[in-house]
């Protein structure tokens, strides 16, 4: 919380690290503890034959907005085309849960079927699906993104940027090609700021994390930067 205040920032979303619904009972609390704690992305295993009941279970809570898979660690690539992974996101819109997709830039095309196939379903690419950034690729990533991008059901966060740079000698200028495609692929009516904190301490404080995307979005409108900073997250969550 002083972190927060510090930096003005009024309220957050907890996302879950652990694939487990231990955690997800446990980021609930918290919210249920820290007021600031507007909404919690939880886990859930979307491959269970009994998802439909966990969904139920989970519905309950009021501070819950949806789930995340930890994707981008699989050894199966395309995981999120498997049928009892795609019944999982299936039961997801029934309780109007959003589903939070962490890929690495291999998975884009995957993804894009996906969220195709899911048109109801809200989705949002988490950490711009990590391009490596350190390595200045962007061509293909670039692409994938755009694709996505061409579906509404779908926004993207701008967050984990500096853990995919030079952690020891990143730059600000290293990130504004990336940013110029999501800002141009998903407009500012769909991109909302994430910190991606605790993670990216191994690369920069909470604050530089903030200041990065402020300075990049300063060239924006301000009714813009309300979008990316606050009503986008609010719309997407339903907060």
């Amino acid at each position: 919380a002083p972190l927060l205040e510090k930096n003005g920032v009024e309220a957050c979303i907890a996302v879950q690290a652990d694939q487990s619904e231990a955690e997800t009972r446990f980021l609930l609390q918290l919210a249920n503890e820290n007021n600031f704690i507007k909404g919690v992305v939880g886990w859930v295993d979307l491959q269970s034959p009994n998802i439909q009941e966990r969904l139920e279970y989970f519905s309950q809570f009021q501070k819950l907005k949806g789930f995340r898979h930890v994707l981008q660690g699989e050894k199966k690539r395309d995981l999120a085309l498997t049928p009892a992974f795609q019944n999982g996101i299936r039961q997801l819109q029934s309780y109007n849960f959003t589903y939070d997709i962490l890929i690495y830039p291999d998975q884009l095309a995957f993804t894009e079927t996906l969220v195709a196939a899911f048109p109801e379903q809200k989705f949002i690419i988490d950490h711009i699906a990590k391009p490596a950034i350190k390595n200045g690729e962007i061509d293909d990533w670039k692409k994938g993104m755009a694709a996505i991008a061409k579906h509404p059901n779908v926004y993207c966060k701008v967050s984990g940027l500096v853990t995919e740079g030079d952690w020891n000698n990143w730059k600000k200028e290293d990130f504004r090609p990336y940013l110029d495609v999501v800002a141009e692929s998903f407009d500012t009516n769909r991109l909302l700021f994430g910190s991606d904190w605790p993670v990216c301490l191994v690369a920069a404080e909470y604050d530089a994390v903030l200041s990065l995307a402020q300075n990049y979005f300063s060239y924006f409108s301000e009714a813009e930067r309300r979008l990316v900073f606050a009503e986008n997250a609010e719309r997407f969550y339903n907060l």
